[in-house]
């Protein structure tokens, strides 16, 4: 199941994995390298508004998000921003965060803010074939709790 919300960040094409409630997307624009977005999937716009069952399955997609980032982009902090200003189901950007550079696919990722708040106008958007490989590769990565 998907919303507007998970579509408008490429879903099916960007996801990474589905927990029961969640979905784990490839961010197509790349403040920093593995940057995601993590989206609800019960019909909600409030954070207060999700179920108890999607609370408890929030520890399993971010337990998930975490041990894939960290093998993937080797982050020193992870942020994780509830912004739901342009698009309001409930959801997350996943910003891993690093000092340096992280190079994927020819390409060169900073982080723009380090060590402050992220940079988000500074992103990477990653070309349709490069974020649709991202995701598959990632997908195959993948594992939960």
């Amino acid at each position: 199941m998907s919303n507007q919300t998970a579509v408008n960040f490429g879903f099916p094409r960007t996801m990474v994995a589905e927990t029961s409630h969640w979905l784990v997307l490839v961010r197509p624009k790349q403040p920093t390298f593995g940057s995601l977005v993590l989206v609800c999937k019960e019909p909600v716009q409030a954070f207060a508004d999700i179920g108890p069952a999607a609370f408890a399955d929030l520890q399993v997609a971010i337990s998930g998000i975490e041990r894939l980032l960290r093998d993937k982009v080797n982050y020193e902090k992870i942020n994780y921003l509830m912004l739901m200003m342009v698009d309001p189901d409930v959801h997350f950007h996943v910003i891993p965060r690093y000092e340096g550079l992280r190079d994927h696919a020819g390409q060169s990722f900073a982080d723009a803010g380090w060590p402050g708040p992220p940079a988000l106008g500074t992103a990477v958007e990653l070309d349709a074939d490069t974020l649709g490989a991202l995701a598959q590769a990632w997908r195959r990565e993948w594992r939960a709790a």
